[in-house]
């Protein structure tokens, strides 16, 4: 990718699709320390939870991704699985855009509150989690979810569950 965005290129925010599959995996392998899912979960995510998904291109280039699905425990909370931004693309805002943008989208209407996973040592997905809250307006609350004892012998640190919300419309 090399170069920043110019603020004359325009930059496309959109739904994946299936197609996407494959570059959506090669984004977050570029995208340390994201967990690297294999390629037949993200063609799943372009094809089953495209509603509450996001692609970020520039020049025909994936330069941003979210998946995300609706909770099927809490109906009313969209779960945020996974957040990747091109290393080149960091600082822009591009994560709160597309945070913005499926949060606008008609499937979304009934979501109230945000959540999602994060291990206390990733300090930028814990900014970014904060600052999508501030400019919701609403509150973060952090609690123990994943222990470490649940990944075995992988020394997997543990996952905080973070929840955002209550949501206003």
């Amino acid at each position: 990718m090399g170069s920043r965005n110019d603020e004359n290129t325009p930059i496309n925010i959109r739904k994946p699709q299936i197609k996407d599959g494959n570059r959506i995996f090669h984004l977050v392998k570029e995208c340390k320390p994201l967990d690297i899912n294999s390629l037949y979960y993200y063609l799943l995510i372009c094809a089953h939870f495209d509603q509450t998904s996001v692609i970020t291109e520039l020049d025909s280039e994936i330069i941003g991704y979210i998946s995300a699905y609706i909770n099927p425990h809490q109906k009313n909370t969209l779960f945020i699985w996974q957040v990747a931004v091109h290393p080149d693309m960091r600082g822009q805002g591009l994560a709160i855009k597309m945070m913005k943008d499926i949060l606008e989208r008609e499937e979304i209407k009934s979501v109230e509150f945000i959540e999602t996973t994060v291990t206390p040592s990733n300090q930028a997905s814990m900014s970014l989690f904060g600052k999508i809250a501030s400019k919701l307006d609403t509150n973060l609350q952090k609690s123990s979810f994943f222990t470490s004892d649940l990944f075995g012998e992988s020394n997997h640190e543990e996952e905080l569950l973070l929840r955002i919300g209550p949501l206003t419309k």
